[in-house]
């Protein structure tokens, strides 16, 4: 195996076609499951980028193997998804996060794994919910541009946040307050016309820098690559 192989582990965060589009030379894995990044540390691979990674179904990512992978000199880069998490909890051991939702774990304004969680198809790995951290993007867009009020805003992340992370979705989170009475029809439509031209995927941007930095550290290491 080359001596600069670089993995991505993804899927909902961004698809593969997207991060090939990016680098050719980045090889996209799967959601990372307990023992991926080991096996992956183990096989040549210098550079892994881990973004998206199992929550509940199976055993996570353990902290031990991105540690281990570190000592054998593979370069980890995370993001976006359990990438943001571990990166938040192992970057003293020198681990490298990115992004808007790394920062956020590291400075303790978001802390659940079900921030980051999403439903997705698992042959296509089309999301199939809206993260939780995703809806926080868009609240704070929708009341900056004055779209929603302090209190209508946390009404909707109150729901949101109250919901299973499988459930979780702006056209459900929308009709919920409206039924409630929490807002009416006006206040949902200029809602949904705002988040119509307004890109909340915080985790498909977040993604992308990492992307981005793995394709940087596989440059440096070109010249170790056969």
């Amino acid at each position: 195996m080359a001596k600069c192989d670089c993995v991505i582990f993804t899927g909902p965060s961004v698809p593969w076609s997207e991060v090939a589009s990016v680098d050719q030379r980045i090889r996209c894995c799967p959601p990372a499951v307990r023992g991926d990044i080991s096996k992956a540390s183990k096989t040549g691979v210098t550079i892994i980028g881990l973004i998206d990674g199992v929550f509940f179904n199976r055993a996570a990512v353990s902290h031990r193997e991105i540690i281990e992978a570190i000592k054998l000199g593979v370069t980890v880069v995370g993001g976006s998804s359990m990438g943001a998490l571990r990166a938040s909890e192992l970057d003293s051991f020198g681990m490298i996060g990115v992004g808007k939702i790394y920062k956020c774990f590291k400075e303790g304004v978001i802390e659940a794994d079900d921030e980051v969680a999403v439903g997705y198809n698992p042959v296509t790995y089309e999301p199939l919910s809206d993260p939780l951290v995703n809806m926080r993007d868009a609240l704070h867009a929708l009341l900056d541009a004055s779209i929603v009020n302090r209190h209508i805003s946390n009404a909707l992340f109150k729901i949101a946040k109250s919901l299973f992370y499988l459930e979780r979705s702006f056209p459900f989170v929308l009709k919920t307050a409206e039924l409630r009475g929490q807002i009416d029809s006006s206040d949902r439509i200029k809602i949904e016309t705002f988040l119509t031209s307004y890109d909340y995927d915080l985790k498909k941007r977040d993604a992308k820098l990492v992307v981005e930095e793995v394709v940087r550290f596989c440059d440096r290491q070109h010249q170790v690559c056969p």
